[in-house]
Parts: structure tokens; sequence; C-alpha cells
């Protein structure tokens, strides 16, 4: 017995793919290449190197020369972020014033040792 259009019952049905509900026309296809980075979103921007080791080492401290190197990393991160449009600003703001404070602990330990010799 042959099958034709007249016929009720139309013959066995497939099962759809996976994922497409019973009874609905299959997924459309993208028209287009994905988004490299996502549903266009920007890609992030890269954390500045310096400005991670000013923090560090603002935290840290290591005595006198770590406060230090977290001033001058952290002035120079902020230079280069502005210039290059990286991100880490606040990291660098961070370093910068902790190695102030750690500069300040410094001082008024010398000093308090100057007053307390003489």
């Amino acid at each position: 017995m042959t099958q034709d259009d007249s016929h009720p019952y139309p013959g066995p049905q497939v099962p759809p793919p996976y994922g497409q509900p019973y009874g609905q026309q299959p997924y459309p296809q993208q028209p287009y290449a994905p988004q490299p980075y996502g549903y266009g979103y920007p890609p992030p921007r890269r954390t500045n190197g310096l400005a991670i080791a000013s923090m560090v080492l603002g935290i840290v401290w290591l005595y006198w020369i770590g406060s230090v190197l977290a001033l001058v990393f952290g002035y120079i991160a902020r230079k280069q972020i502005r210039e290059r449009g990286e991100s880490g600003d606040g990291m660098a703001i961070a370093g910068i014033v902790l190695g102030w404070v750690g500069v300040g602990i410094i001082g008024l330990v010398a000093v308090i040792a100057i007053a307390t010799s003489a």
C-alpha cells in the first residue's frame, strides 16, 4: 500500500533534533558569526603590572625599601595607565597611599629614636 497525501496518517514521525520541542520548526541557524567576546561586550582591559607590584609592596613594605618602591611603582603605573588605557588605577593609588604610610612610619620611628637618644 502506498502512502498518498489524502491519507490521514502521515507515517512514522522522526524525533526532532536534541533540544527541539515536538511540533515546532527547527531552530534557525545564526546568520552571522559569533562575537569574539560574547554578546557585544568589550574585551577586558589589561591590568598594569606595576600597579599590582605597587600595591603588594605597599602591603608588605619590607621595612623602608618596600614603601619607597611602592611609591615609585605607583606613580609610574598611574602614568602608564593614563597613556595606555589599562586598568589598575585603584591598585596604584592603594600602593601610593600605603607607601606614604610606610614612609611616614619610618620617619616617625627615626624622629622618636633621635629624640630618645639625645
